[in-house]
């Protein structure tokens, strides 16, 4: 989570890359990393998300 902050706070990016974000997370902060994805989405920023968890991704 630490990183991905630094990485919108500090740059400003137009696209976020995120690659697995899930892994070797708990289930609930793997929800809430979803959650952090889909605000940084509605806020206009693009996300390109690899990910094996499709149905999270999705």
């Amino acid at each position: 989570m630490l990183a991905m902050a630094r990485a919108i706070i500090i740059s400003r990016p137009k696209l976020l890359l995120l690659d697995e974000p899930s892994m070797g997370l708990s289930p609930i902060m793997v929800e809430k990393i979803f959650e952090g994805v889909r605000a940084i989405s509605a806020e206009g920023m693009t996300v390109l998300l690899v990910e094996q968890n499709a149905r999270l991704a999705l």
